[in-house]
């Protein structure tokens, strides 16, 4: 009667939903400022005064037509030829408007990428620890996703690893940074190291292997270079959101960059408009796409998010918790206090602890605590991870 599949995913609620919607219903009874939730990747920092002015301004000043009707199915070609000028200011780059395809969002663009290159019997290759959505989307369009196991010392790449799960079935590779959930941004040493691996693994089999890059999390890093891909790897293809750096994750608005050093570069961007045209992403919001268009290469203060991180990880460091300091994005990895890290995070819940188990990130015995809350919910939050470290060592 219906898809198993479909039904499965639909009413098997992910973990980090399952956990958000508990202390929903815990808020209730104990009382909102009693829940200490770092489940959900929800940015706290108020979207950018530029951004709500221009939304207005466009919304007072064009015509509804122009600003609520359809565009072309790449994207406004004003829009998009901002955003190519934007990237061109900021990393040396030579895009044109013809490069850009807008799209509904991060996740969007990484699915529209994945149906436009999938092929039966295709794999994909991800680095643990990794967005478990990966897995659904990769699956979606009758690809395997491979998983290379984690680097905790660093949260950097196993590349050891990486080679054994490469063969001439590998169609992509993708890759997160800076990363949720670890916040680890991929450092020039290890892109070097992989672009590397992927021409070698050309020469080997004749198959050229794509690069997906999915960076929404891009203008949050702290102190850190973030490389621009493309420099690294012909075969790259950007996935970006406005999400977070713009603190628009309903808004649903981003883009695929397709380079034209891609190899059939026509060909792929036809199969990437293909891609959009099944899954119905033809159109992103027509507004939003003349907003970032207008504020595309604005920078943004994230030193709200820098400071949350800071305390949080000073306070769990202080508690005796093991995590590798974060460099970008708004998420830690800590360490668990027992190897079971569904255990360790059903125990947090005695002090309205909410974390996320790092099992379904690829990385069990960890767990993720997203900071993009406010800084006196993780400051009060800061003894209750000291009783629950105490409990484990008494």
């Amino acid at each position: 009667m219906v898809s198993a599949k479909m039904y499965e995913l639909g009413t098997k609620k992910s973990t980090i939903r399952t956990i958000f919607e508990f202390g929903r219903k815990r808020a209730t009874e104990v009382g909102e400022e009693n829940i200490f939730d770092f489940s959900l990747g929800n940015p706290n920092v108020p979207t950018p005064k530029f951004v709500t002015d221009a939304a207005i301004d466009i919304m007072r000043s064009y015509p509804p037509a122009q600003v609520h009707g359809y565009t072309v199915a790449p994207g406004n070609p004003n829009v998009r030829e901002a955003i190519a000028e934007s990237l061109n200011k900021r990393f040396n780059t030579h895009f044109f408007g013809k490069n850009i395809f807008m799209t509904s969002g991060a996740a969007a663009a990484i699915t529209i990428c994945f149906k436009a290159l999938a092929e039966p019997g295709d794999e994909f290759i991800t680095f643990a620890p990794y967005f478990p959505e990966y897995k659904v989307f990769v699956e979606s369009v009758g690809a395997t996703l491979k998983v290379v196991k984690p680097r905790p010392a660093d949260w950097q790449i196993d590349f050891d690893d990486f080679k054994q799960l490469l063969s001439d079935k590998t169609k992509a590779v993708i890759i997160n940074s800076p990363n949720n959930p670890s916040g680890a941004v991929y450092s020039r040493e290890t892109l070097t190291k992989l672009a590397e691996i992927l021409k070698q693994q050309f020469n080997r089999y004749g198959r050229r292997i794509f690069l997906i890059s999915d960076e929404p999390y891009r203008e949050l890093a702290y102190g850190v270079e973030v490389p621009w891909l493309t420099k690294f790897y012909f075969n790259t293809l950007i996935c970006y959101s406005y999400s977070k750096s713009f603190s628009l994750p309903g808004e649903r608005i981003g883009y695929i960059v397709v380079p034209n050093a891609v190899d059939d570069f026509d060909k792929i961007f036809g199969a990437v408009a293909g891609a959009a045209r099944v899954l119905t992403h033809v159109n992103a919001p027509s507004l939003w796409q003349m907003v970032v268009g207008r504020c595309a290469g604005k920078s943004v203060d994230v030193t709200p998010y820098e400071r949350n991180g800071k305390l949080l990880y000073d306070g769990l460091i202080d508690a005796g918790f093991e995590c590798v300091k974060p460099q970008g994005a708004f998420y830690l990895f800590p360490k668990a206090l027992e190897a079971d890290d569904y255990a360790f995070c059903e125990r947090a819940k005695k002090y309205d602890l909410l974390l996320v188990p790092g099992a379904d990130f690829g990385a069990p015995g960890y767990f993720r605590a997203a900071y993009c809350i406010k800084a006196e919910t993780i400051e009060r939050s800061l003894p209750l991870f000291k009783k629950l470290a105490d409990e484990y060592r008494s």
